[in-house]
């Protein structure tokens, strides 16, 4: 995603559009992206540097460390912010900066019911059924009181 400096007016630019989602270079076994990278950025210059806010936004496909199951989310970098120097160039390419607040919201553990409109098929597995007493909580120390010390 490359910014051509001497296209940015004094009171700044807002940039619009896509980039391929190869850009993120994503090696992650439960998530691969789905969709391109959206943005939506304010850019301006200030200091002898270039600076970007905005949104971002991809959706990928993740896998649920429960019940191993493929769902469709949405990673999204609402307050995406970035400074860059110039140091003489015309050109500044803000990809790495977009590659790593991105990189920076994917789950370590998704979960397919995050957004509360489904119930992983695996929450519940370890659960005691009805008809298992729950263990009465002085039951796990009968261990420790046989203990002759």
């Amino acid at each position: 995603m490359k910014v051509h400096v001497l296209q940015i007016p004094e009171d700044g630019l807002h940039i619009e559009g896509e980039e391929p989602s190869e850009i993120l270079d994503l090696h992650e076994a439960r998530t691969r992206a789905i969709g391109p990278i959206e943005y939506s950025l304010d850019v301006g210059l200030s200091d002898g540097g270039l600076f970007a806010t905005g949104t971002l936004s991809v959706a990928v496909e993740c896998e649920c460390v429960r019940c191993l199951e493929k769902f469709p989310s949405t990673l999204n970098v609402d307050n995406f912010a970035c400074q860059v120097g110039l140091e003489g160039r015309e050109m500044v390419d803000l990809t790495e900066h977009v590659r790593e607040d991105i990189l920076l919201t994917l789950p370590a553990h998704p979960h397919c019911d995050w957004d509360g409109e489904k119930v992983c098929k695996a929450q519940f597995r370890d659960a005691p059924s009805e008809a298992e007493p729950l263990d009465d909580h002085r039951d796990v120390w009968k261990g420790l009181d046989k203990l002759k010390l």
